[in-house]
């Protein structure tokens, strides 16, 4: 009898612990979906960026989104996974970005490349991670041409395109300085390229602009090319340039003595990366525009937004310069794409994360100036397209006339 109930025992219990190993696994394993750089406890992301090179100020971008997913992942993760950030150099050259970015799909086997910085750099594997069908999102670049889903569904920017912007620019031209001759200091590449092309669309014609300077990357200076914008008589130049040069610009147009209005990209709009650089006495007056949140504003200090950025930097940045802007847009692409991530739920497969990154709707993000949100669609891949116009007082941006919205 006693061997027969060990026995009644031992069959009520197998099916048991046959169940046991299925019930112990977590329940997004169920039922979950993956593609390469995901699976029950990680997503794993790529990005390049200029930790060296003439543009290396754009790394703090970089390495302010991985200190948010650092973040994310001591608050649990996202659905319950750790996002891995593999940051690879390219040192804001296209063929090294090439090289890096073959090696984080072929290699690394990320799920998706996120935040490369540049528009060179991004150009260069535009096509190739749109054929190989691996998402491209949220890009440091204003470039207008990742607004274009039909042949490139796989690519999505984030900021305001630069076109946007050198139309803001125009108006603010056409409506407060009607007779302006306009020089116009640019990158020559796509970047500078967009600036040019859109503030000539914005002005009607580009009849306004007496004189028009390329430099490029590898360039020493800007100084010849800030001369020749003052001998041929211009009294407000576009400075559509990238940090170093754009110091460089206001600095030079300092030190010569001249006085014309003087416009700045908005991806050089940092006080401590270029209007210190320069010189306050030199940058006071600058105008430029801005989506985020200023943290030099003292106007903030009550701001909830800006409350919860700076516990952020204290907590996992405490090094870094609370002054300079590229903390703030990281911390808010990375926002965005952990958006993204938890709407892509258990079907974290590359065509679901694409999907998820075209449906955002007036997404709030902490640091995004009070009227503004992260928009897209299947048919516009514009994130963000509101603009504010600012000009540096010698202490700190100030905000004047309306919102842009476009």
């Amino acid at each position: 009898m006693a061997r027969f109930a060990r026995l009644r025992v031992a069959c009520i219990l197998l099916p048991l612990l046959a169940a046991g190993p299925v019930q112990a696994q977590p329940a997004q394993a169920q039922n979950a979906k993956y593609d390469p750089g995901a699976d029950d406890k990680t997503i794993k992301i790529g990005t390049t960026a200029p930790l060296s090179g003439p543009v290396s100020a754009f790394a703090q971008i970089a390495k302010s989104a991985e200190a948010y997913f650092r973040k994310v992942n001591d608050d649990g993760g996202v659905n319950g996974r750790r996002i891995q950030m593999i940051i690879a150099d390219d040192a804001y050259s296209p063929p090294k970005t090439v090289e890096q970015t073959r090696r984080l799909v072929e290699s690394e086997e990320v799920l998706l490349i996120f935040g490369g910085v540049g528009t060179p750099t991004n150009s260069a594997v535009h096509k190739y991670l749109n054929d190989r069908r691996v998402p491209q999102l949220f890009l440091g670049s204003g470039a207008a041409k990742w607004d274009d889903p039909k042949n490139f569904p796989w690519t999505i920017g984030w900021q305001p395109t630069y076109r946007d912007e050198a139309i803001a620019y125009a108006r603010y031209i056409k409506a407060s300085h009607a007779h302006a001759k306009i020089g116009v200091l640019y990158q020559n590449d796509d970047l500078g390229k967009d600036y040019l092309k859109a503030l000539e669309e914005g002005l009607g014609s580009g009849e306004a602009i007496v004189a028009r300077a390329a430099y490029e990357t590898s360039a020493p200076t800007v100084d010849t090319q800030i001369l020749q914008l003052k001998t041929a008589g211009a009294d407000v130049v576009l400075v559509a340039a990238t940090p170093k040069f754009a110091a460089q610009a206001i600095r030079k147009i300092g030190e010569i003595g001249w006085k014309p209005v003087t416009i700045i990209s908005n991806v050089s709009a940092s006080i401590s990366g270029v209007l210190e650089p320069a010189g306050k006495d030199n940058s006071t007056g600058v105008i430029s525009s801005q989506y985020l949140k200023d943290a030099t504003d003292p106007a903030l200090k009550d701001d909830a937004g800006y409350k919860e950025w700076l516990a952020f930097m204290d907590k996992y940045l405490p090094e870094a310069n609370k002054n300079d802007w590229l903390n703030v847009y990281g911390y808010t692409i990375a926002q965005t794409l952990v958006t993204v991530l938890k709407a892509a739920g258990n079907d974290l497969t590359r065509a679901n994360v694409m999907k998820q990154a075209t449906m955002l709707r007036d997404v709030r993000l902490p640091m995004l100036i009070n009227g503004t949100a992260v928009n897209n669609s299947p048919e516009r891949y514009t994130p963000m397209t509101s603009l504010q116009l600012i000009r540096f007082d010698g202490t700190r941006w100030v905000p004047f006339g309306d919102l842009l919205k476009n």
